[in-house]
């Protein structure tokens, strides 16, 4: 049986009432396409990035045993307050879905909803946008000796990470939009900054920018 659960803390856990129909995940890589003159372009082969999962469902105000997976959850608006509340804590939480490999430490990337809905008084819509979490280990290294180094033989320094690789070019995934992938911060972490790829893909995208179609392959431009 299918069930997927959200937790924080390992302790208090939602279990959602409405199985969405489907669920969404993609774990690209971070290839970087380069053009070099009178050769073409190639692409760099990056890293695998970390997985991203997306779906849409509902808490319901009353159960209905057609669509709702067990009775007694709580009411909508508690639901929507707890993740709410969790994502405010700025930490990482569990998301499960039983009977599949899908057991990730993740955090919340969008969360929106419909406070009301026409025909489904006290039901509350939303979709959800969860993303794959991995702590960042620094290692660090202590030179103990006593010895007072000289700027020619100090060791050099180990380890000071690494700046975030930027995107020259993406694909437009299910429900994106161009401020989504504005705010991406791979791309420019500001969805104010969508209309930068409006007018670099306008010909491609048309002179709707609500409008853009998945598979669609955008140019960043920087």
């Amino acid at each position: 049986m299918i069930e997927f659960w959200l937790s924080y803390n390992e302790v208090h856990r939602i279990r959602f009432p409405v199985n969405p129909p489907s669920l969404s995940v993609g774990s690209p890589f971070g290839h970087t396409d380069i053009k070099i003159v009178n050769l073409g372009e190639f692409t760099v082969i990056g890293d695998r990035e970390l997985k991203e999962f997306e779906f849409s469902s509902f808490f319901p105000k009353h159960y209905n045993p057609t669509y709702c997976e067990y009775s007694g959850f709580r009411e909508p608006r508690y639901l929507l307050n707890l993740i709410e509340k969790w994502r405010n804590t700025r930490k990482p939480l569990r998301f499960i879905v039983t009977g599949t490999p899908i057991n990730y430490a993740v955090t919340i990337r969008e969360f929106s909803y419909d406070v009301e809905k026409a025909g489904h008084m006290g039901d509350i819509y939303f979709s959800l946008t969860l993303k794959e979490f991995k702590p960042l280990k620094l290692r660090q290294e202590i030179d103990v000796t006593k010895k007072k180094t000289t700027g020619s033989d100090r060791p050099p320094v180990v380890n000071k990470g690494q700046l975030e690789k930027k995107v020259v070019s993406y694909t437009i995934k299910v429900n994106d939009t161009l401020q989504k992938i504005a705010a991406r911060k791979d791309v420019y972490g500001n969805a104010s900054d969508w209309r930068k790829i409006y007018e670099a893909n306008k010909k491609v995208i048309g002179a709707n920018p609500n409008l853009i179609k998945q598979g669609t392959k955008l140019v960043i431009p920087r």
